[in-house]
């Protein structure tokens, strides 16, 4: 079943989820249409590749176009024809952009499926989609519009004040034209009250209006303190936890949306406000509450829109290098990486040719760091109006890019006893403009970065960017691993998992992280309230082995994306299963029943064990040696399952392997995954690599691994083999003899 399918057969909150992932960016009538095609195309490559991008991006112009003329609804048709012009002037000049999107979509959804078929959400998880939050950010947009609302019925009660006044200017003045001599007439007498009725008019009007003004400020300053920068926060926690794969970030317009609601909102009082300033030039008079309370009320208007636009000035992506899309705040000397920055005021009183300057380890105190850095490319560029549906005002630093700065005498000042992958950096954004005379400094920093010069040293740094984005919210504690926090496993094991559903498209069942916490943790009870060291996690080696916990497990996962990602996907790989566990389930199943396990003693290295049962009723356990990265790439994984040989004793060699745990026919699992063909270059008799073992004979009911050369045998040398200990082999034809 395709993935799209299985995501239109989720439950409807899941579905929102996935509601999310498709914009103007990338519609969902294309995801729909072009379902299979889509999955079928490799677009994580292609993101990182510009030749290969711009030919799937005309790729899918041109399915775009099938799509259309086969389409029998019109209004759909015309609606594919809008698309097909959209993504040409978005993604023409950047079709690589466009597979980082599409790329992006596909392997959340596989995270929203994996999240589905988990028995429970993690704690974390939890709390980022709760209903207490859907509820909260209700009462937010309420509270907005409310306000907004009351902004602008305080606009009508300002020009009736307005017209009043003039009226009574008016009269007031046509009053004092008279002949002095007509003063003291009745009609006069009549005229003076009147005014005075009029002007306590005004004056109620004016205290009115001001004490409406004064309420609304304090509602706004209210809504700011205990909800609009609570959601800032929180949705600057919840991109700390998507940057180490978890949920998809989400809520970044709707947060730009508030803002400018309440900017719009305090904009529009200041201006109510200089108008009653105006307002006092014409009609003033003894105890007027206008020149009393306008000067307090202006400066905190002031104070309120300075400090929103301040914190609306926030890192959208934070630093990431396109070779690693999926491994954020890891930044290698001389590799080009991008940022972006973003404000969520969108007002007409800010001036769009804001500059946005970048500096790296910006008030760094002396000593903090062993190494230091600047940025070799330019570091400053315009802000700009976002080409997309919301019109943020944002601007893109693509191009960046490090070089460690040189030191006397070779140098580099104090040597700490961080790691080079435990040092912190920060890459800080500064801009400044005036709206309506009011002069506002901008300035944000991205979250702790961790410079590397080798890739070699990428499992560590993205290890220190979970760590780090996991135990803390602090947005730039540089001196973080000077003394790190502890993890719970409950914490832990929810971000291991969620780097297996991000970077190999499903995530880690109960029993699997049972067993991850085993290994790390030893035989316990229970361990989901114990705490783990940054120590024992990343730095210290499994007893007995020369690698870390971290190295043994991150291995494995690239082990998975890069050679076993098809049958990992269908959950065929058990994985994480001790070898005392593997007996125990095999040992009552019929022969031939394998399972699919990591090995535990190699770094990134697969392995199957089967079992046997003797004439006697002993059972026998089989292993072979772990399959590394290096014998994967000579021979996919499920063609060695099928072809997989075992000699032993003289008996005729065999596939010992035939029903995958608990009871799946080998080929029903796996023949959608056989992907090697006989070759079909005349005259040359096609050939076939196997993979094989010799298995000797061992009283014990355990047998030693079965060593399986490497690279695998060739059917001539197999031939040879079997000439050797004497039997023939009729299990092998030409597909080209008769």
């Amino acid at each position: 079943m395709s993935q799209w399918k299985q995501i239109q057969q989720l439950e409807i909150r899941l579905l929102e989820h996935v509601d999310y992932l498709y914009d103007d960016n990338f519609p969902m009538d294309i995801r729909q249409g072009l379902a299979d095609w889509i999955e079928s195309q490799d677009w994580d490559t292609a993101a990182n590749d510009e030749p290969m991008a711009t030919v799937m991006f005309t790729n899918l112009l041109s399915q775009l176009e099938r799509l259309c003329s086969q389409e029998q609804n019109f209004l759909q048709r015309h609606n594919l024809k809008i698309i097909n012009q959209q993504l040409q002037v978005k993604y023409k000049a950047s079709p690589a952009l466009m597979a980082r999107v599409i790329s992006t979509c596909l392997r959340e959804e596989r995270r929203i499926l994996s999240s589905a078929c988990m028995q429970e959400q993690g704690p974390l998880e939890k709390s980022l989609q709760n209903s207490v939050a859907i509820e909260r950010q209700k009462n937010m947009d309420n509270r907005v519009m409310i306000i907004r609302s009351s902004v602008q019925m305080m606009d009508q009660s300002v020009k009736f004040i307005e017209d009043m006044q003039d009226d009574f200017d008016f009269r007031y003045k046509t009053l004092q034209s008279r002949d002095p001599v007509e003063r003291n007439s009745d009609l006069m007498k009549q005229e003076v009250t009147r005014l005075q009725e009029m002007l306590n008019r005004l004056d109620f009007k004016r205290k009115e209006i001001l004490s409406k003004m004064n309420d609304v400020i304090k509602e706004i300053d209210d809504l700011m303190t205990s909800q609009l920068n609570p959601e800032l926060l929180a949705w600057k926690r919840r991109q700390q936890i998507a940057s180490i794969g978890g949920p998809l970030l989400t809520g970044l317009d709707q947060l730009q949306n508030w803002f400018t609601l309440t900017a719009q909102s305090l904009f529009q009082v200041k201006r109510q406000l200089d108008k009653l300033g105006e307002l006092i030039l014409k009609v003033t008079y003894e105890s007027d509450p206008i020149p009393l309370q306008r000067p307090q009320m202006e400066e905190q208007v002031k104070y309120l829109i300075y400090h929103l636009i301040k914190s609306s000035f926030v890192v959208e992506k934070q630093p990431c290098m396109p070779t690693h899309p999926q491994k954020p705040l890891i930044i290698k000397t001389g590799v080009q990486f991008t940022t972006k920055v973003r404000l969520l005021v969108k007002l007409p009183e800010v001036d769009y040719q804001l500059k946005v300057k970048t500096t790296f380890d910006k008030d760094l105190p002396p000593g903090r760091v062993n190494r230091q850095f600047f940025i070799l490319t330019n570091n400053t560029k315009a802000m700009d109006i976002e080409d997309s549906s919301n019109g943020c005002l944002s601007v893109e630093f693509r191009h960046l890019q490090l070089k460690e700065k040189k030191y006397i005498n070779g140098t580099k000042g104090n040597e700490g006893l961080l790691s080079v992958t435990e040092e912190l950096h920060s890459l800080s954004f500064e801009a400044c403009f005036t709206v309506q005379g009011l002069t506002v400094d901008l300035e944000t920093c991205s979250l702790p970065l961790v410079v590397i010069s080798n890739v070699s040293q990428l499992p560590g740094g993205w290890a220190s960017v979970m760590w780090y984005n996991l135990l803390t919210d602090e947005p730039r504690n540089l001196a973080f691993f000077g003394n790190p926090a502890r993890a719970t496993w409950n914490q832990l094991s929810e971000v291991l998992s969620w780097q297996f559903s991000t970077l190999a498209g499903r995530g880690l069942n109960k029993e699997q992280l049972s067993m991850l916490g085993e290994k790390l943790l030893g035989q316990q009870a229970s361990f989901g309230d114990c705490h783990v060291s940054w120590s024992k996690f990343s730095k210290e080696n499994i007893p007995g082995k020369p690698f870390s916990f971290w190295m043994w497990l991150d291995s494995i996962l690239e082990l998975i994306k890069k050679h076993l990602l098809p049958v990992w996907n269908d959950n065929y790989i058990m994985g994480f299963v001790s070898k005392e566990m593997e007996r125990a389930l095999l040992k009552d199943r019929d022969p031939g029943t394998f399972l699919l396990r990591f090995s535990e003693s190699h770094l990134g290295g697969i392995t199957f064990t089967w079992v046997e049962h003797n004439d006697n009723g002993e059972v026998k356990f089989n292993s072979v040696e772990p399959y590394t990265k290096n014998r994967l790439s000579a021979l996919p994984f499920a063609d060695i399952i099928r072809d997989y040989k075992v000699i032993s004793d003289g008996v005729v060699p065999e596939n010992p392997l035939k029903f995958l745990y608990p009871n799946i026919p080998k080929d029903e699992a796996f023949a959608r995954h056989y992907n090697s063909h006989p070759s079909k270059v005349y005259p040359y008799i096609p050939s076939t690599l196997i993979p094989i073992s010799e298995l000797r004979s061992n009283s014990s009911t355990t047998l030693p691994p079965c060593q399986s050369p490497e690279p695998p045998m060739t059917p001539g040398e197999f031939d040879m083999l079997n000439q050797q200990i004497c039997f023939d082999i009729d299990t092998m034809s030409s597909p080209y003899s008769d």
